[in-house]
């Protein structure tokens, strides 16, 4: 029987699609020609944040030197160039999730504020004492914070799918856990720490056969596979700008537009509202309602334009490269004594997260740091993924597609000189 090394390793060898040439990618990342310690820069931290390329860059610089003007209201120039460049970004971003319009794409400024909004709105509307809100034991804090919040306002339970030692989850365990008082489901595209991609349209499907609603976290996913949010079927999805190649302060939340109606505001004051008096407000239509007070117009444009960058580039050509890189990362850094993976899942994306027998992660990271390679060390916002591997942390080294087998072999040698050092 193949092991999961065998799969990923088979996987590994197709070709990526032609014209992907890594050398010219990295030529648009400026910040990948500094050196660190006199060292190239090896920059594999990019489940933490992904570098930006020089168009993103020209359109923040663009925006604050030629059309910097607050949106909406504006009459003049400028302001009609802010806001017809800032709605831009939105009708970008629904055409990078197939969104169905444009009015389902909600700006927030992450990921985490996305869950937050659906939690403290559509949660408090439908969770009652007594019911349940079914997450998964791989997920980020910020997927699991909000709905302990809510649950303890609600007098609601807080329900947790296991996974396996492979970092899967156990799908049957979680229909299971699926009841009459399931109340919404909110689980993880990609994990930050194991990479392991969920299969989230079967939970999609697992879930609205009970008529319950899905949230999927796609912090992690969006970077890296192509998402279709109609082909998946869930209700809410959420994502980041700054995983996404955009500036940081800038993310969204994909809602279904019915839903999004039903939902009360998130915060009050301008620009959500249609009408105000003192003793009425009447609130704007979606997606505005949810969108109350100065936007982060700059983050939304720079963020466009990474969607543009993304889309010249192609997202199946950027997962086939990052297939490849990611076996050929297993191979090389599962051939230093004493490493240990943390998460083999049969689908995974290029996060390998590992400890090295002996060496806390934290000096692990520090001795890398003086190669100039830098990892993230730690517990990466998945204290309950730690504890599940009985570990306290790990060394994280998370793939991009601007990132070389070249950065892989010094990450490799980085580790055997870390072995050495404690020898």
């Amino acid at each position: 029987m193949a092991t999961t090394r065998d799969v990923i390793l088979a996987a590994g060898r197709e070709v990526p699609a032609p014209g992907f040439d890594v050398r010219k990618i990295r030529e648009h990342f400026p910040i990948l020609k500094q050196k660190v310690y006199g060292k190239p820069l090896v920059y594999l931290d990019n489940a933490a944040t992904s570098q930006k390329p020089q168009v993103v860059i020209d359109a923040l610089v663009h925006f604050y030197t030629q059309d910097c003007a607050n949106i909406h209201r504006g009459v003049y120039q400028l302001s009609e160039r802010a806001t017809q460049a800032h709605e831009g970004a939105r009708l970008k971003l629904q055409r990078f999730l197939n969104a169905s319009d444009t009015r389902e794409i909600v700006y927030v400024r992450g990921a985490t504020e996305g869950i937050n909004l659906v939690a403290q709105t559509y949660g408090r509307q439908h969770v009652g004492a007594g019911d349940e809100i079914l997450i998964t034991a791989m997920e980020h804090h910020a997927n699991i914070v909000p709905w302990q919040i809510l649950c303890e306002e609600k007098g609601a339970h807080l329900r947790v799918a296991p996974i396996n030692d492979r970092g899967e989850l156990i799908l049957e365990e979680f229909e299971k856990l699926l009841s009459d008082r399931t109340r919404l489901v909110s689980v993880a595209h990609v994990s930050n720490a194991l990479g392991t991609i969920n299969p989230v349209r079967q939970i999609v499907e697992m879930a609205h056969a009970r008529n319950i609603p899905a949230l999927i976290d796609g912090a992690q996913a969006a970077p890296h596979l192509k998402v279709d949010v109609q082909a998946l079927g869930c209700d809410f999805y959420v994502l980041s700008g700054h995983k996404l190649f955009g500036p940081t302060g800038i993310g969204a939340l994909y809602g279904k537009a019915s839903l999004l109606e039903s939902m009360p505001p998130y915060q009050g004051g301008g620009d959500m509202i249609l009408s105000v008096t003192f003793e009425k407000t009447i609130y704007n239509h979606i997606p505005n309602k949810f969108e109350a007070g100065t936007p982060n117009i700059a983050g939304a444009i720079g963020w466009g334009a990474a969607l543009d960058y993304l889309t010249s580039v192609g997202m199946e050509n950027i997962s086939s490269y990052e297939h490849a890189l990611l076996a050929y990362a297993i191979e090389a850094i599962g051939q230093v004594p004493g490493v240990r993976l943390i998460g083999t899942a049969r689908e995974k994306t290029g996060v390998l997260s590992f400890v090295v027998e002996g060496i806390h992660p934290h000096d692990v990271g520090t001795i890398l740091d003086q190669e100039g390679i830098a990892v993230r060390t730690g517990h990466h916002c998945a204290q309950p993924v730690m504890a599940r591997f009985g570990v306290p942390a790990t060394v994280r080294a998370s793939l991009a597609f601007y990132n070389t087998k070249q950065e892989i072999n010094a990450l490799a040698a980085g580790l055997e000189r870390v072995k050495a050092m404690f020898a």
